[in-house]
Formats: C-alpha cells, sequence, structure tokens
C-alpha cells in the first residue's frame, strides 16, 4: 500500500527539520563503533575487573570472540510490571550460551510506580526518574564490555528513560524486553463507579480498597491501556520488541519463548555479523512517525505527547505537538481500551492485538512498512502473532478480521476518523487535549475559572461544594520547572462527578493527567508553564477561559494586558523532591520533552 501523502508530508517535514541534528547523530554512532570504548580496546586490568565474577562464563567473555550482551534491568518486586524480570537474567545468560554468546548484568535502573505515587508527594520525582533513568543506563553501558543491550523495562517513564539511555550507544544493537500484563481482575469501569462513589463520601475506605486490590492484583503490568502498555504498543510499531511481544502474560511459555528469542536475535544482530542492527538506524524519523501513529490510532497515553519527544531528540530527531496534530487529523481511532473503551489490554490481545492493528495500519499506508526492526528489514514482521507449536515458538500471520469490533476495528470501520490528540493553542498558550475517550458534545467548555495552585486545593473546594457549577479548573504551577510537573489523576473522580451532575466541567494544567485519563475534557501540558512567564500565572477567578477540541483554541476573554503574575508556591522539600532541584530549574517546556538533561547536552 502506497504510504498516506498526509504520513508522508509530516514525515519529510520531520526529516527536513532534523537534517543537522540527525547527521551529526549519525557522526557519533559511527564514530562510537570505531573508535569508542569497547572490550578489545581495555586494558587488562580493566578487562579482568569485567569478568571478575563472570563464573563459566570467564573463558567466553576473556577471549572476546563471543557477543556479551549487557542486561540493563528495571527489575523490583514492589512493581507489579517489574516483579517478573526478577528470573530474567538468570535464564537470559542460560540462552545467550545456548548461541554461544554471554550476557551480564550491565547495571539496574530505578523503577517508580505511579499507581503508587500518584497525588503523592513522591509524583513530583516522577517525569524526571526518565532522565535518571536515562543516565543510569548510559552508566550501565559506559564500561564496554558490550556489544549488545537487552532493555528490561515495562512502564510509564522506564522504557522512555531506557531507551534514550541507550540510544546515546546508538551503535548497539538493542531489544526491549516486556513481562506482559497481568490477568484481568475487576472491570475498569466498575474501578471508577467505586472510586466516584468514594469521592461522594458514599463508600468507605474500605470498599474503595477492595475494588483497587481487585484490579490490581498480581504480578504484571496493570491492564488500562495507560503509559505503560502505551510503551508496549510503540515499541511494537518502532520494530524494537520480538513481533507481538508486547501483550503476552507472564508467567507462560509462550512468554518465556518470546524472551528466549530476544536474546538469541541479539547475538544474530551484533556488530561482528553479517546482520548489524544497532540501535541509531532503528530509531530514526520513519520510526519515530510509526510511535505517533500507533498511539494516535490505539488512543494512547498523553504522557508521550512529552515522552516521543524526548526520545527523538536522544536520536538526533526533532518533532513536535504540530507534527502530531497533523498526524492525529490524518489516523482514525481503530482500538477501545479502556479508558477509551470497556475492555483491557488482555480483551484487545484477543481481539486481534498488535497483529491486527499493525496490519490495517500498513494496509491503509499509515505505517512507514520501510523501517529497520529487530526483527526484519521492515514492519510486515510485526503484522504477524506469536503462537507455541508443541515446544517450538512460530509466528502465524496476523487476523485479517477483527476478534471482537467493540473493541478492535480495521481502518475502513474505524471507531472514530481522527486519532483525538489534539493541539490547542491561543492567548494561554499551548496544549495537548486527548479526545478518544471525550463525549464530542464536550469537546467545547466555556466557562468561568476556578484557579488553584495544586490539587489538593481542588478536593478542599470540591468537597466544600464550590465546583457545583459550569467551571473550567485551571491547576497552575504544575509544569517541570514548578514542581516536576506531576500527574494531576487523583483529580478525575471528584471532576468525573461533576460532570456526572450535568455541569459542563473542564481542566487546564501546566501538570500532566494520568495515561488512564478519561471522560473529563482537559488542556493538558500548558506551556510556557506558569512559574515560566506563562499565561495560566495571570488568571484569576472568574475569568471566561474556552477550550474547544474542534477549533483547537485555548483562550480567554480576559484583558491580562497590566496583570502581575501570581506568586508561585515555595519550592516543596521533604521527600527527596529537593535533590531534584537542578532538573527543575534546568528544564525545558513539554512540547520539547520536559528535560534538563537532553537541555543541557544541548540535544
Amino acid at each position: 500500500m502506497t504510504l498516506d501523502p498526509r504520513i508522508a508530508a509530516v514525515t519529510d517535514r520531520v526529516i527536513t527539520r532534523s537534517r543537522t541534528g540527525r547527521a551529526a547523530y549519525l557522526d557519533l554512532i559511527a564514530r562510537e563503533r570505531d573508535t569508542g570504548v569497547d572490550r578489545p580496546n581495555l586494558s587488562c586490568g580493566n578487562l579482568a575487573h569485567g569478568f571478575a565474577a563472570a563464573g563459566d562464563d570467564k573463558p567466553a567473555i576473556r577471549g572476546g570472540k563471543a557477543m556479551n550482551i549487557g542486561i540493563v534491568t528495571a527489575y523490583n518486586d514492589m512493581l507489579s510490571a517489574h516483579q517478573p524480570y526478577g528470573g530474567y537474567p538468570d535464564r537470559m545468560k542460560l540462552w545467550a550460551r545456548e548461541i554461544g554468546a554471554t550476557a551480564q548484568v550491565a547495571g539496574g535502573v530505578p523503577a517508580m510506580c505511579d499507581g503508587v505515587t500518584q497525588g503523592q508527594r513522591g509524583m513530583e520525582l516522577s517525569l524526571f526518574s526518565r532522565d535518571t533513568i536515562a543516565m543510569s543506563t548510559a552508566v550501565a553501558l559506559s564500561h564496554g564490555m558490550f556489544e549488545g543491550t537487552a532493555l528490561l523495562g515495562i512502564c510509564d517513564k522506564i522504557v522512555p528513560g531506557l531507551l534514550i539511555g541507550a540510544l546515546r550507544f546508538g551503535h548497539l544493537p538493542a531489544i526491549l524486553i516486556p513481562a506482559g500484563p497481568m490477568p484481568s481482575g475487576l472491570a475498569n469501569k466498575e474501578k471508577v463507579r467505586v472510586r466516584q462513589l468514594y469521592a461522594e463520601g458514599k463508600v468507605g475506605r474500605e470498599e474503595l480498597l477492595e475494588a483497587e486490590a481487585a484490579s490490581y492484583h498480581g504480578a504484571g503490568t496493570c491492564t488500562f491501556y495507560g503509559t505503560a502498555n502505551s510503551n508496549q504498543m510503540m515499541m511494537e510499531v518502532m520494530g524494537l520488541h520480538m513481533p507481538g511481544a508486547a501483550f503476552v502474560n507472564p508467567g507462560t511459555k509462550l512468554r518465556q519463548e518470546l524472551t528466549r528469542a530476544a536474546v538469541h536475535r541479539l547475538a544474530a544482530i551484533g556488530w561482528d555479523g553479517a546482520d548489524y542492527r544497532p540501535l541509531g538506524a532503528c530509531v530514526d524519523e520513519k520510526a519515530i512517525v510509526n510511535a505517533v501513529v500507533g498511539l494516535l490510532a490505539t488512543g494512547g497515553s498523553t504522557n508521550h505527547a512529552i515522552h516521543i519527544p524526548a526520545i527523538a531528540r536522544a536520536a538526533g530527531i526533532k518533532i513536535d505537538w504540530a507534527d502530531i496534530d497533523a498526524l492525529s487529523a490524518a489516523v482514525p481511532l481503530v482500538a477501545r481500551v479502556y479508558p477509551n473503551g470497556s475492555g483491557d489490554v488482555n480483551a484487545f490481545q484477543a481481539a486481534g492485538g498488535m497483529g491486527f492493528t499493525i496490519r490495517t495500519l500498513l494496509d491503509a499506508g499509515l505505517l512507514h512498512a520501510d523501517i529497520l526492526t529487530v526483527a526484519g528489514d521492515d514492519l510486515g514482521a510485526y503484522a504477524r502473532e506469536p503462537a507455541m507449536a508443541g515446544d517450538t515458538l512460530v509466528w502465524n500471520d496476523g487476523p485479517t478480521d477483527t476478534r471482537d469490533a467493540g473493541m478492535l476495528r480495521p481502518v475502513a470501520d474505524a471507531f472514530a476518523p481522527d486519532g483525538g490528540m489534539r493541539l490547542l493553542q491561543g492567548n494561554l498558550g499551548r496544549a495537548v487535549i486527548k479526545t478518544s475517550a471525550v463525549d464530542p458534545a464536550r469537546w467545547t467548555i466555556e466557562a468561568p475559572a476556578a484557579v488553584f495552585s495544586d490539587q489538593d486545593q481542588v478536593l478542599t473546594a470540591f468537597k466544600a461544594g464550590q465546583l457545583e457549577r459550569d467551571v473550567v479548573v485551571v491547576v497552575r504551577f504544575q509544569g517541570p520547572r514548578a514542581n516536576g510537573m506531576p500527574e494531576l489523576h487523583k483529580l478525575t473522580p471528584a471532576l468525573g462527578v461533576l460532570q456526572d451532575k450535568g455541569f459542563r466541567v473542564a481542566l487546564v494544567t501546566d501538570g500532566r493527567m494520568s495515561g488512564a485519563s478519561g471522560k473529563v475534557p482537559a488542556a493538558i501540558h500548558v506551556c510556557p508553564e506558569a512559574l515560566g512567564g506563562g499565561a495560566l500565572g495571570l488568571l484569576r477567578d472568574g475569568d471566561i477561559v474556552r477550550v474547544c477540541a474542534v477549533t483547537g483554541a485555548l483562550t480567554t476573554s480576559a484583558d491580562l494586558s497590566g496583570r502581575m503574575p501570581a506568586e508561585a508556591p515555595p519550592a516543596a522539600i521533604g521527600t527527596g523532591r529537593e535533590l531534584f532541584a537542578f532538573m527543575r530549574h534546568g528544564s525545558d517546556d513539554a512540547e520539547a520533552g520536559a528535560s534538563a538533561m537532553l537541555a543541557a547536552a544541548g540535544l
């Protein structure tokens, strides 16, 4: 199928804008491959340190003839999605030996759970944990002991962080290895119902905890389609997984064999072989556009409006919200996964999953087929489904028809004609809005503003009945420079209650909302942020604010000229937040990726 001209036009724009940076990046990784730090160039003392504890693998690592895979792991057993990784390294070492290679754990990276920190102080560390993970990945790979890397991570900031760090070692081949979603528990719609009842004071803490525990009940990724599962989708459409690896449950034979296949494939695409596939060559402008297309087609997380530009910058590529908006106009919504529908990612997988999704998008000319993937020379390999034939892993052609039209549809019969992630702009700045879960009757909200400086103030006003009206709730001083840009998902039940009572409600913030945010229209990631001189700092209670996803407007009718900016809250300390002050002070805008690290590096 010929590429859709609208996708081609955005891709060409990204290529042109990125020409200088991409050339510099490709030159960097070529130099690193030829003259960088690697095992043959290590001194005897360096090398001896590197294999001192390698046991039976010592001779192979010492001899330098076999590929040595560096495992970078985000394992911890508090985070359900990453708990399965505990046993991966030992098994991966065995699988490496099967094909004459070796593997070592190069390093660990932090993996915080936004589900645990949501609405808490720790959430102010969340976004900057991505840069910490990227730097930790760089530390792990800096030893020069490895000819390829296996990246073990799934959740919100972890996959972007691993990928950003690994891209600075883009001469190495790399495969991201997921662990899969937990089996389905309490239906997400029921969980939300109980949350709203709790917000109204109609059920107690014990009933709420029981509902949450029935939803988040075991090892694996949370099953709603938030940032973690959007990560897995993106790695598939970018060709950085083994095909079909995203949504296979933990603890299954198929899950194990996909990881085994990833280890074997890493050895096959190493730099000494005939099929060398460096990460930096795989992640090009077309792969980045594919990531956006996949995000839009499946109604994925708004957090990736920040992460995709950051990942792209690490590879010398520049993409912005206008590009995402243009792609959204071209890409129809083919999946309805909770919170955009009733079924979770397990239901999505059963309906045809990534194999069907990639096939229908390729057939419609909406994805770049001609990208270099870890599995093949084009994306067609990802329109297949993995399966076990006895004890053997095989890939079969993916379904040509959906198995559940309420969950997953072909492009020709899409749920909506566009991807539902739009750019808003006006005299209040630039922002992102996700419409795929919002009733079209609520795509335009114009109402008096109620202005707050933190989410707890909003909840206090809600409980006091002060928001029982048509209202645009403005929560400012939530940007990366102010407090690390926390997610404000804690507001979702309260705002949902107001909307269900018939009020016209919207949220405007320079902070983030969770990838699980749903039915309340929200203009998020507003930049410039209030602390950086943005217009949100000039708003006052009662100013009329218009949020319109139809026309792309984010405006106020108030005359802001001559107003003095509101005073920002003092920088918070405690829970380690003070340690991240340098990241807050140096961060750039959300549209650029909200990264002090990338800004300081001049990327």
